[in-house]
């Protein structure tokens, strides 16, 4: 009889175990955790001289990854230096000419004044001041000459100083500077390749903070607005793990169930994508499955 009651006992504990566990009901959503994915790409053409990066390397923001080779555009820099110096020195040469000129038309100009003082003191004529106008009249069309010579010489000059700051902004974008905080994924290129304009080098993620995206249903849409805390959790041994979400973004408009859901009445069932924003302890992971729960206490 004894025994019968001690049965009895534990079979009545087992059922109200599992009568809690299944009071719990179904999770409000389900999806797979996601991150924005970066993928660094080749500014420039050459060969990659140094690349120091490894798939799972924690970088920081404005970290030197390496650099391609400069050599050929630190030899076209050293050319265009050069031609540069040439053509100053011509213009030099120009200039020079215009500062001879501009001192005769002041000496020009300081004789009109005189002139000009003599003829009202009845002291001189006016062929002397017209003589004097004459010369300045000269001399102001060969300094005109002269800057009209030295306009091509002065444009070359500009576009040598514009394909200078072309090579520097080159120089600089072969090297390779890490533009996000963030986890490497994938890497697609290795030290001494030959790489071109555009050529993917590396994938980086921002694991820190980890987005779930589940689909929910229009009759669930009305629980869920922007900035509120759900529940998400994923499989843990023979338990569940939880964690605490933000609701980051809820769709506008409503899309087909994808088609990873496998039964035929959820893939036509139209449903609305949200994004859940979850602060990753290490332990998740892109495409790891999880289940949302807009209310914490389930």
């Amino acid at each position: 009889m004894k025994n019968y009651l001690y049965i009895s006992i534990i079979s009545i504990t087992t059922l109200s175990l599992f009568s809690c566990s299944d009071s719990n009901g179904k999770a409000d959503g389900y999806g797979n955790f996601e991150a924005i994915e970066i993928t660094i790409s080749a500014e420039n053409n050459g060969k990659l001289m140094q690349f120091k990066v490894n798939e799972g390397d924690v970088l920081q923001k404005e970290q030197f990854i390496g650099y391609i080779d400069t050599i050929p555009l630190a030899l076209k820099r050293e050319q265009l230096e050069v031609s540069k110096a040439v053509i100053s020195s011509k213009s030099r040469g120009v200039l020079s000419q215009i500062n001879v000129l501009n001192a005769k038309l002041k000496t020009a100009n300081t004789n009109k004044v005189r002139a000009e003082n003599l003829i009202k003191d009845n002291a001189g004529t006016q062929k002397q001041l017209d003589d004097v106008q004459g010369e300045m009249d000269v001399i102001k069309s060969q300094i005109r000459s002269v800057e009209i010579q030295n306009a091509p010489v002065v444009n070359e000059l500009k576009s040598i100083d514009v394909q200078l700051k072309q090579i520097d902004d080159q120089i600089k974008k072969n090297k390779i500077i890490n533009p996000v905080d963030g986890t490497v994924l994938t890497k697609y290129a290795e030290p001494n390749e030959i790489t071109v304009f555009g050529k993917p080098l590396y994938k980086i993620a921002d694991l820190s903070t980890m987005q779930l995206r589940v689909y929910i249903s229009e009759t669930q849409l009305a629980n869920l607005k922007m900035g509120q805390e759900v529940a998400v959790k994923i499989d843990k041994d023979d338990a569940m793990k939880s964690y605490k979400g933000t609701v980051s973004w809820i769709a506008s408009e409503a899309e087909f169930t994808p088609k990873i859901i496998q039964t035929k009445e959820e893939r036509v069932a139209l449903v609305y994508a949200v994004k859940i924003d979850v602060i990753n302890d290490g332990s998740l992971k892109i495409g790891m499955p999880a289940e949302m729960w807009i209310s914490s206490n389930n």
